[in-house]
């Protein structure tokens, strides 16, 4: 479906919605299509302010008895239409209510109040506290031109390599919050007046409805181009949930560095890597990354993926939505906001005869039943999987589908990780740890597999963020921890429920005998490589 038809379909569903609530509401309901491309507004009866303000519009067609029409829409304030009949009364004059669409709307102010080509200050992350900070950010989105903000704001955290953009309503106002290197920034507060103009431009382009009182999952696809007029697509997935003050919504930037997309860069040792490599070379089998949400699980796949693309194979991917294009893979989008499911779109690519599939993300019984099933009929099968850790993926899985002999046959690999900041070597600082702190360091690392280099546990330094004006925080990007168990004979027999006290503690003690390291060794290791801090790794875990 191409951008026009997207913005067919969305017209349609806005009319009809505002038909449906006029035929409710007992007002008149008027259908604009065909007309808000041509209709004149009336000049100098509402300022434009106001129109933004109060959602409404002076119609020019009051006819010869003089009655001024105003086009309002289910936004506008009905204390202000009182106020507008009360002084038309005083004044003699006649004034009459059509129900607009919110979409006609917006096609008659563009008409009225075309955009103007204006350069906004760019947004700065400032330390926590800083209200000059959120009162300049602030200011600058209040003077942003209404059809702009959305624009504005996907820019900016683009810009700033933000990962989410939060809209929270409160109370009094709307709270912008960035994402960036894992960690929620304020950047501004927005009036709920400008905040429903903006969920507007976020319904209209992502095929959402702005009166719903359920949640919704959307879709953007953005062509950014920065200063220097490079561009590149961005993907992004809307999510919006009803609350006690309007709807929030936070919009999930996928912006991948095809420079990422590198098994060297996932931090792996030689024994892991040879293993992953091991593992993924096989014609058969099942990997499964986890971890929460923005642990980086995708760039990890990807990453596998792309080490495997080449002409001998065949590789799909099923994705919600489609993040990254990588040339030469088949990758098919799932919108499982209407009706679809990743079992129902797996099931019909295995018909194509694939060497490797990407499953998004296992949210059912089906969907695990089904890339089991493919997984030891000749497919490659990677996945992403909610759970807390590698361990706790086996105790979620047979959770949702109970002891399993096939997925025991199948399942060859689990990864489990996590993203943390990654100091700033320009401004990070050097200092000796009290003995506490020692103390737990030394019994984290106690028991490190063979064949790892320990560090000097008897005599360590640390290391903490410094600032910088560039850098008022002391991190610059991060840096994955990430743990591998691989599966082996004890683990299967657990799995197969040949043993009867399977839990998570008895699978990650036989992964650690086998020579796993788990993400808080890994932590901890970086920290004393003055990659991290402990602090940071502790945050995370």
């Amino acid at each position: 479906m191409d951008e026009a038809d997207r913005q067919r379909r969305f017209r349609d569903a806005d009319e009809a919605n505002t038909a449906k609530r006029a035929d409710i509401l007992g007002v008149t309901y008027r259908d604009m299509r065909g007309q808000d491309e041509t209709m004149d507004l009336v000049n100098g009866v509402i300022p434009v302010a106001d129109m933004y303000k109060y959602r409404m519009v002076p119609l020019n067609d009051g006819g010869y008895d003089g009655t001024l029409v105003y086009g309002i829409t289910l936004a506008t304030p009905e204390s202000h239409l009182q106020e507008i009949n009360d002084a038309a009364a005083a004044d003699a004059k006649n004034v009459r209510y059509n129900l607009i669409s919110d979409s006609a709307f917006r096609v008659l102010m563009k008409r009225y109040d075309p955009p103007k080509e204006v350069v906004y200050d760019n947004v700065e992350i400032g330390e926590a506290g800083d209200n000059d900070m959120l009162e300049r950010v602030s200011q600058t989105l209040d003077e942003v031109r209404s059809d702009d903000i959305l624009n504005y704001l996907i820019t900016q955290a683009d810009t700033l390599g933000a990962s989410d953009i939060h809209l929270e309503n409160q109370r009094n106002n709307v709270r912008v919050r960035f994402r960036i290197d894992g960690t929620l920034h304020p950047i501004a507060n927005l009036s709920h007046e400008k905040y429903r103009i903006l969920f507007s431009s976020i319904a209209s382009v992502s095929d959402l409805s702005t009166a719903s009182t359920d949640s919704q999952s959307g879709h953007i696809v953005k062509e950014i181009t920065d200063e220097s007029g490079v561009s590149h697509v961005l993907n992004m997935r809307i999510e919006t949930v009803p609350t006690s003050y309007g709807q929030d919504a936070v919009i999930r930037l996928f912006n991948f560095d095809s420079e990422m997309l590198n098994m060297d860069v996932l931090g792996l040792d030689e024994n892991e890597r040879r293993a992953l490599d091991e593992i993924v070379s096989h014609p058969r089998g099942m990997v499964m990354v986890v971890g929460p949400t923005g642990s980086g699980k995708s760039t990890t796949l990807y990453s596998i993926i792309n080490a495997l693309n080449d002409p001998s194979r065949k590789i799909l991917t099923l994705e919600d939505p489609v993040e990254f294009d990588i040339p030469g893979i088949s990758q098919i989008p799932v919108d499982t906001t209407s009706g679809k499911s990743f079992a129902d779109e797996l099931r019909t690519v295995l018909r194509l005869d694939p060497d490797v599939v990407m499953v998004g993300e296992i949210r059912d019984n089906d969907t695990a039943k089904t890339a089991i099933q493919a997984s030891i009929t000749g497919h490659l099968v990677l996945a992403t999987f909610h759970a807390q850790d590698a361990a706790a993926a086996f105790a979620r899985m047979i959770d949702m589908i109970g002891t399993n002999p096939v997925f025991a046959t199948a399942i060859r690999l689990v990864i489990g990780q996590r993203l943390v900041r990654k100091l700033d070597d320009d401004t990070k600082i050097e200092y000796g740890p009290d003995e506490t702190t020692k103390k737990w360091v030394r019994e984290v690392l106690a028991d490190l597999p063979e064949g790892i280099d320990k560090p000097n546990l008897d005599d360590f330094k640390l290391w903490k963020p410094g600032t910088s004006e560039s850098d008022p925080f002391g991190y610059r990007g991060r840096i994955v921890l990430m743990e591998q168990l691989i599966v082996n004979d004890e683990i299967s027999a657990f799995l197969r429920g040949d043993e009867k006290d399977m839990n998570v503690g008895v699978i990650q003690k036989s992964a650690h005998d086998q020579g796993m390291v788990t993400m808080l060794q890994k932590g901890v290791l970086k920290a004393l490589a003055g990659e991290t801090t402990l602090e940071e790794v502790n945050r995370v875990l």
